[in-house]
């Protein structure tokens, strides 16, 4: 179970939407457990396929009540059915680095995927697992929480992106 590299702000794959998965076999579930591992290496609370480069629409979520744990949930083609109330909370991203801000989101969702056998699920979340799954099938659908927040705290982010990228690429060259 290799740990993947988590494919970072700007990177185009980011803004591609996710394909539906069809095939439940071994790929898929070495995929997911890669994808656990990757997320609880991070750490992070949750990470889709694209976010280690597989355009599928793959989701783990880390379910662990204390650091010493590593469970968690995988959902194969999420749908997010219905939506309850608004919460308004602190959101980062494995795939933006070092920003955080505060987002809207849904408070109560309701979720239809399957699991790795091709078997219907049915899940309801609130509060923060809510957060959780609504920013993980957005980046399943090409969106980011950039895309969520208002154009100047969006594009302050992107400059200082460039800046670091720009600088890493002169210690590497120089």
């Amino acid at each position: 179970m290799p740990k993947k590299e988590i494919v970072t702000y700007p990177n185009p794959l980011l803004k591609k939407k996710s394909k539906q998965v069809t095939a439940f076999d071994n790929k898929l579930k070495q995929l997911v457990s890669d994808m656990a591992e990757t997320m609880f290496a991070a750490p992070g609370s949750g990470l889709a396929a694209v976010q280690i480069g597989v355009l599928l629409r793959v989701v783990v979520m880390n379910m662990s009540k204390d650091e010493n744990e590593n469970k968690y949930l995988e959902l194969i083609n999420p749908v997010i059915s219905e939506e309850e109330g608004t919460q308004v909370d602190e959101e980062g991203c494995l795939s933006v680095p070092e920003y955080f801000t505060k987002v809207k989101r849904a408070k109560k969702v309701k979720v239809h995927a399957l699991d790795l056998n091709g078997n219907e699920l049915k899940y309801e979340f609130e509060d923060w697992s809510a957060r959780v799954i609504q920013h993980e099938v957005d980046h399943l659908n090409g969106k980011l929480f950039l895309d969520r927040i208002s154009s100047l705290k969006r594009n302050l982010y992107k400059k200082r992106r460039k800046k670091e990228l720009r600088e890493q690429k002169e210690q590497k060259a120089g």
